[in-house]
């Protein structure tokens, strides 16, 4: 069992997914759900329109965006810019080209790295000696 304290509010929970407890997990996503509703009734709005109608703070709405959640509708003026190459974006933390990049390196040195462990794996087991011995 992974015990952890709240990093919100403190108390020990039981990790699963998400390092917050329950009753802070129930709130970011009734946050979510104000900041969601909102944005679907007024597409175009700024950061600071959503923090004043919804009272999120605008670190949480950003968050949101960042994870991906939330998507901004095309042609909104507050658009979020890639933290690679700075072109603008709709939700997330990069471009598609950058975050397509990424991959290809990413599997390229994941290809490496198994090449090298499967030369270093050369010899065999040979379980019918072992069998002849007695161990199952």
């Amino acid at each position: 069992m992974n015990l952890r304290n709240c990093p919100v509010c403190g108390k020990l929970f039981v990790y699963v997914t998400k390092n917050m407890c329950p009753d802070c997990i129930k709130k970011e996503e009734e946050l979510f759900d104000k900041v969601r509703d909102y944005l679907y009734e007024n597409p175009n709005s700024s950061l600071e329109e959503v923090n004043k109608a919804t009272g999120v703070d605008v670190r949480k709405i950003l968050e949101f965006l960042k994870e991906g959640r939330l998507i901004l509708k095309q042609g909104n003026p507050y658009l979020l810019s890639c933290e690679i190459c700075g072109k603008a974006i709709l939700t997330g933390r990069y471009c598609e080209q950058c975050a397509s990049e990424m991959t290809k390196k990413f599997n390229k040195g994941l290809k490496r790295s198994q090449g090298i462990a499967d030369s270093t794996l050369k010899g065999q087991v040979h379980l019918s000696k072992l069998r002849d011995r007695g161990i199952k």
